[in-house]
């Protein structure tokens, strides 16, 4: 962890959830909410502003899952930032691996659409990882690196921007990095904050994502620059999210 910031839990719930059991799962995990973290639960786009209205007065805030880089236009089945917004996110996460690889967002697609929720005052939570062939080839922190540089736009810094590190190889597959290895992607993606934004790049939270569960949390939470997690399949149970929570207290 990062001393001085607060840790970051998030939910990405992907595309799961109606609104009956939507709710359910957000209320329970309002009910249990440690102090400590803060919490994001990014459901898919139909239930964003029902669990905004549930979730108010809460410490427990809504994200969305993706926006598009335009704020309006004719961009049949995508949904603009200033629309998460007026639905009550206050995040969004951009740049996921299965966005990027499913379809084929580039690193200018995602800063342009970190742009556009800066200016709709949102939050970006922009997902960085490698590829298993890159980490094999001992290419992982260069691929690391070139994402951040190309998908990270000039503001990201002074509206404290979240970085989440997903290993491809890992998310969905129970398989996660060996704790110096998360250590040393997190030392290298603050050493290129600090250096892309001077001043708040020190601050700026850092998570981990990638078969994150009530197991192996509170090593990973533990280590240096890791500010919190990115959490996927155990988001969708309370207790297993809560217990995440927990564990970055």
């Amino acid at each position: 962890m990062t001393p001085g910031t607060r840790p970051m839990i998030a939910g990405n719930w992907k595309m799961h959830g109606l609104a009956a059991d939507g709710l359910a799962l957000a209320r329970a995990v309002a009910a249990g909410a440690p102090s400590g973290p803060e919490l994001v639960v990014c459901p898919p786009a139909t239930l964003v502003a029902a669990l905004a209205a549930a979730l108010a007065g809460t410490p427990v805030a809504v994200g969305g899952q993706d926006c598009h880089a335009a704020a309006k236009g004719a961009h049949t089945g995508d949904i603009a930032a200033p629309m998460l917004a007026d639905a009550g996110a206050r995040f969004v996460i951009l740049g996921h691996s299965e966005r990027r690889a499913g379809y084929r967002e580039t690193d200018p697609t995602v800063r342009a659409k970190a742009e556009a929720a800066i200016a709709a005052g949102l939050t970006p939570i922009v997902c960085v990882g490698e590829p298993e062939d890159d980490r094999l080839l001992g290419r992982a922190e260069e691929v690391v690196a070139d994402q951040l540089a190309g998908s990270l736009p000039p503001g990201f810094g002074a509206v404290g921007g979240v970085v989440a590190y997903e290993p491809v190889w890992a998310i969905g597959t129970g398989r996660t990095p060996t704790e110096a290895d998360i250590a040393a992607m997190h030392a290298m993606i603050r050493a290129r904050l600090v250096a892309a934004f001077p001043g708040p790049g020190a601050m700026l939270r850092i998570l981990y994502g990638g078969s994150v569960k009530p197991s192996n949390a509170k090593a990973i939470l533990a280590l240096p620059n890791v500010d919190g997690a990115l959490v996927g399949g155990a988001s969708l149970v309370a207790a297993d999210f809560l217990a995440i929570a927990a564990a970055a207290g």
